[in-house]
């Protein structure tokens, strides 16, 4: 069982203050939030992909390609990558610098992405939403697969047997599938035999186990060995000593956010009401004291089969001091908790 971090690198007014922390400071920060995860022995750290002025990590392969030479064993990760309007090429070669830099450690998260923002920037129509992804995740397979690639589609010029560079450390360079829940999203997954992210943000937990089936069905179908496929969740959340204590930090800035994007895409606004019933067992927030959150994190292992998690912290800004105590209450107590309960379920023949 993997445990680790994901972040947007989020820059929204702080709640308190209404103060704007500045895009450099805050990539600085996350860059900090990295090396302590890696001191305390976390998995994985993912960064995500958007072209908005509350979010500062338009380019995730840099950001992980500083912290590659300051970490030692963690997995760095895009969380996502939006390949829709992105060159695949270029993609590839990000991430196997940054393979390079860590010496075998970097990751590819491939998403359609669930802002849009990217797709004027670049120049494509999203009409082409679906097909865009499809096309490209194609290509980007078949430059992982081959040195030299020969490849035609119908939004990007043709490549004719020419050289991609640098090979990664890796080979393959890993290239996780990311979904929110569409079944489309897994079925594709699995059938190419590809680990699958979804990102658990919402509702229960317990609805996607029907879908982490409906993934392994498909690549079983495909032939793919289920034993070398890894199934990880995204999910909001955050650590402090007490419960109580974890809410009442956690509350102000994840209301501001959702409900930010509540008015931009017609939910209603976000309530403590809200929050509250998602910090319950079976709901998407994880946020909590450390043995809190442990058993969350056990019954999303133990219910859905889920073997990587990833908590997403913070949900728009937050003190830097509050996000880098949450990850060491993650790496000292929660993690080795998980780990250990996961591997003695596994060891009494309960594991999925």
């Amino acid at each position: 069982m993997e445990i680790g971090i994901s972040t947007f690198v989020e820059t929204t007014p702080d709640v308190r203050t209404g103060e704007v922390i500045s895009h450099a400071q805050r990539i600085r920060e996350v860059i900090e939030e990295i090396v302590l995860a890696d001191q305390l022995g976390l998995d994985v750290f993912g960064v995500g992909e958007h072209h908005r002025e509350d979010f500062a990590a338009s380019s995730p392969a840099v950001i992980l390609a500083a912290a590659a030479s300051r970490t030692e064993r963690i997995r760095l990760t895009s969380a996502v990558t939006v390949l829709s309007s992105a060159d695949p090429v270029r993609v590839f070669q990000d991430f196997a610098t940054v393979d390079a830099i860590s010496n075998g450690r970097a990751e590819i998260m491939a998403g359609r992405g669930s802002f849009i923002e990217s797709f004027p920037l670049f120049g494509y129509d999203l009409k082409d939403y679906d097909k865009l992804f499809e096309e490209k995740l194609e290509l980007l397979l078949k430059i992982r697969e081959s040195e030299k690639v020969t490849w035609k589609g119908g939004h990007r010029p043709a490549i004719q047997d020419r050289g991609v560079y640098p090979r990664p450390v890796q080979n393959p360079l890993p290239v996780w599938i990311g979904s929110g829940g569409n079944s489309e999203s897994v079925v594709r997954a699995g059938l190419l035999g590809l680990p699958l992210v979804l990102a658990i943000i919402g509702g229960s937990p317990l609805h996607f186990a029907p879908l982490v089936e409906l993934y392994k069905k498909a690549a079983s179908h495909a032939g793919h060995d289920l034993s070398k496929l890894s199934v990880a969740s995204h999910s909001h959340g955050f650590i402090a000593e007490d419960t109580e204590t974890a809410a009442d930090k956690f509350f102000p800035s994840t209301q501001q956010v959702m409900s930010k994007l509540g008015k931009e895409r017609g939910w209603p606004p976000y309530s403590r009401s809200t929050f509250d019933a998602a910090r319950s067992l079976e709901g998407a927030l994880y946020v909590g004291d450390p043995l809190t959150v442990a058993n969350k994190i056990i019954y999303l292992r133990k219910n859905v089969g889920i073997t990587r998690f990833m908590l997403h912290v913070p949900v728009g800004t937050m003190p830097h001091e509050d996000v880098m105590s949450a990850i060491e209450l993650l790496g000292k107590e929660v993690a080795p908790h998980v780990r250990e309960e996961v591997a003695e379920w596994e060891a009494a023949g309960d594991g999925q």
